[in-house]
């Protein structure tokens, strides 16, 4: 009686462990809700170096910048043994014939690593005095990479994108060079002869 239980409970088990998991392609949404990308008033060019600054402006650190594309880095400890790197990608394209309206495509990548602990043991034979092994021990720490994900907060590309359009703002109130040289002085007039 008790054998015919426990297959029953292992079976359960099994069942439970092979329920069917949602296909990633179905968890994908294709919609145009704009999530990962925003439309600005400047140049793919413009787009991009107020991407830049938005990126150094929270420290992450640029591994490529170029006119259409901007790629940071940064790294978090949120726990003792785990460390989290997010990788930002932006992509600039141009959205009118004439180059002033550009699109601003960004992902986020977040990769996750774990401490991971390796003990390894070596023996030590000493031939002089026979077969005699000594057990050597060590223990070896490598951050192992335990998941990769792309960010999916809304709050998280709004917050991006609004740091984008500051940086293209305080742009366009820049004053031209010529405003920003120094007045050229009067000549000095002649003294009046008496």
């Amino acid at each position: 009686m008790c054998i015919p239980l426990c297959c029953l409970l292992v079976a359960m088990c099994l069942a439970g462990c092979a329920s069917p998991m949602k296909p990633i392609a179905q968890q994908e949404e294709f919609d145009s809700s704009g999530k990962y990308s925003r439309m600005f008033d400047a140049t793919p060019a413009d787009t991009c170096e107020a991407a830049r600054r938005a990126l150094l402006s929270q420290g992450y650190v640029i591994s490529n910048a170029a006119k259409e594309l901007v790629q940071g880095q940064k790294n978090f400890q949120p726990e003792n043994e785990i460390h989290v790197q997010m990788d930002i990608r932006v992509v600039c394209a141009s959205e009118s014939k004439d180059g002033k309206l550009s699109l601003g495509f960004v992902t986020a990548l977040q990769d996750r690593y774990a401490l991971k602990k390796s003990n390894t043991s070596a023996s030590l034979g000493v031939g002089v005095l026979g077969s005699v092994s000594v057990p050597v021990s060590s223990s070896n720490d490598a951050m192992v990479k335990v998941g990769s994900e792309t960010v999916s907060s809304e709050r998280f590309y709004d917050r991006f994108f609004a740091l984008v359009q500051h940086y293209l703002a305080q742009d366009m109130e820049e004053p031209d060079g010529e405003a920003l040289a120094p007045p050229v002085p009067d000549k000095p007039k002649a003294p009046l002869a008496p």
